[in-house]
């Protein structure tokens, strides 16, 4: 099944042919995302050789998938991330938050993208939603978000059903996110950057100048950007430091418009609701209104039905908008830190020449921006007084500790259940799954296999992650192997969707 956002839609990529690496950069970026496009073009401007090698396709990740929202309004994160760490850090996420939202809406002015001003809310629908309101504006209140409109408490927001209060704060940006990271690519190559679709890196080696070696050649650097979400290399175990998340989108065409603004739920399961004006080509056809419905989300991998996740939100948005008809849906994945804050900086202590970003829990329109920003200063030996809330290293990881033990654990126990499960429910296999479906088998004593049926046509490939030997589970939303230790995923043949795996499995 194959799940494409409203953006995506709008702007499919033409095959660019077999693509081909090599020579020699000042800098090389992974990841064609709002990260990587953004520091590629803030280096080239700065007079930098820079490459951009993309995995898949621009706007095929996390980016394209997201409901891109550019708002300072970012549900309860500053609440959070007010528990765990002192005023000082809450203050420099905000104003790296607010520099990058405010760069990006020039951006956007300067370039044509298409983006709409809208009020941001966070509402509760419970009185437990509602303290974690309350807890939210006591952090706002104690913050800087810069000049314009300030947070307030809005009793009775205008959704279709019950709510406990709102806090709303006006004069946000939504846009179209492939739209944007097309208008950022094509600005990196006004400015001399090379962007390399279809190449996705297996390993860095070497130490100034660094070689990125990808399926489709090798190419040099003096310095790497890692922004692929999480790091495609495992040193630093950034992949312990983070929790994958996988949540779901859908489009429906409604006569009128169904919401004034975004929203974004403070109770859990989480519903985020924002508009999105009709392209000529869209099945909303060009007098319709899209209502973009997000949540369900769950750890990648873990023991849940996709399907039913997308099914849940149809249900709900059929009870609140009976008259709205689903014209997409589609899913992102994204990293959720353990200690409540982005990264970005050195992959590890000392190596400026690696860098790293990530970690946005969702808000990587106004994080991948700031990130972006002070990778880009530290190439060019610049200085960005908010860079401590996102520093890679710093003693303040400790206050995420309880948090990571809690997710390292479910990974270990993970790890050694998924090597006993297929044991205990399954034999060596007879028949073939049904269209659509794939099942973790042992045809040879101690070796998993994946089986799984899809347009008719069967594939076994193994059942072992390649990133670190976890046993993979079926999607039955995306039809791919997901794997619930870090996230990584899989399509039916066995290609890497997903990082922070970078080889495919092998064939059975």
């Amino acid at each position: 099944m194959a799940l494409v956002s409203p953006w995506q839609a709008r702007h499919p990529r033409p095959d660019a042919g077999a693509p081909t690496l090599g020579g020699t950069h000042d800098v090389v970026v992974v990841g064609g995302g709002i990260t990587g496009l953004t520091t590629a073009g803030l280096l080239a401007r700065g007079g930098l050789s820079v490459a951009v090698v993309e995995a898949r396709r621009i706007g095929a990740g996390t980016t394209g998938g997201s409901t891109a929202k550019v708002s300072l309004l970012q549900g309860t994160t500053f609440s959070r991330i007010a528990r765990r760490h002192p005023p000082s850090v809450l203050a420099s996420y905000a104003a790296g938050n607010r520099e990058g939202q405010a760069w990006l809406a020039r951006f956007v002015a300067e370039h044509g993208v298409e983006a709409q001003r809208r009020p941001a809310y966070t509402y509760a629908t419970s009185l437990v939603g509602r303290r974690r309101l309350r807890a939210e504006q006591r952090a706002l209140d104690g913050v800087d978000l810069g000049p314009g409109p300030e947070v307030e408490w809005v009793e009775d927001p205008p959704l279709p059903y019950d709510t406990f209060g709102a806090l709303r704060l006006a004069d946000q940006l939504q846009v179209d996110p492939v739209a944007l990271l097309e208008a950022l690519a094509d600005d990196a190559r006004a400015h001399g950057v090379r962007i390399v679709e279809d190449a996705r890196v297996r390993r860095v080696t070497g130490h100034v100048p660094a070689r990125v070696v990808t399926d489709h050649g090798t190419v040099s650097a003096r310095s790497v950007v890692l922004a692929t979400g999480v790091p495609v290399l495992d040193r630093g175990g950034f992949f312990a430091r983070v929790e994958p998340s996988r949540s779901y989108g859908l489009a429906f065409r409604t006569p009128t418009p169904a919401v004034d603004g975004m929203y974004l739920s403070a109770d859990s399961p989480t519903r985020s609701l924002r508009d999105a004006p009709v392209s000529p080509g869209d099945p909303a056809g060009p007098d319709g209104h899209l209502l973009l419905v997000g949540g369900a989300g769950h750890r990648v991998g873990a023991a849940v039905s996709e399907r039913e996740r997308l099914d849940e939100l149809r249900a709900w948005t059929s009870e609140h908008w009976p008259g709205a008809e689903e014209t997409h849906a589609w899913s992102a994945q994204d990293y959720v830190p353990h200690h409540g804050l982005p990264y970005a900086g050195p992959l590890l202590p000392g190596r400026d020449d690696l860098l790293v970003a990530g970690g946005y829990a969702k808000w990587g329109l106004t994080n991948g921006v700031a990130a972006a920003h002070l990778l880009a200063a530290r190439v060019l030996g610049g200085r960005v007084p908010w860079a401590g809330a996102y520093a890679t290293w710093d003693p303040r990881e400790l206050r995420g500790l309880p948090r990571s033990t809690r997710l390292n654990t479910q990974v270990a126990v993970e790890l050694g259940w998924g090597w006993v499960r297929p044991t205990l429910r399954s034999h060596p296999l007879v028949g073939t799954p049904g269209e659509g479906e794939g099942v973790v088998r042992y045809d040879r004593v101690g070796t998993p296999t994946a089986v799984s049926v899809v347009d008719g046509v069967e594939r076994r490939v193994s059942a072992v992650c390649s990133h670190l030997r976890g046993v993979l589970r079926w999607n039955d939303a995306e039809q791919s192997w997901d794997c619930p230790l870090h996230g990584s995923r899989f399509a039916p043949d066995g290609a890497v969707l997903e990082g922070p795996a970078t080889c495919p499995l092998t064939g059975q």
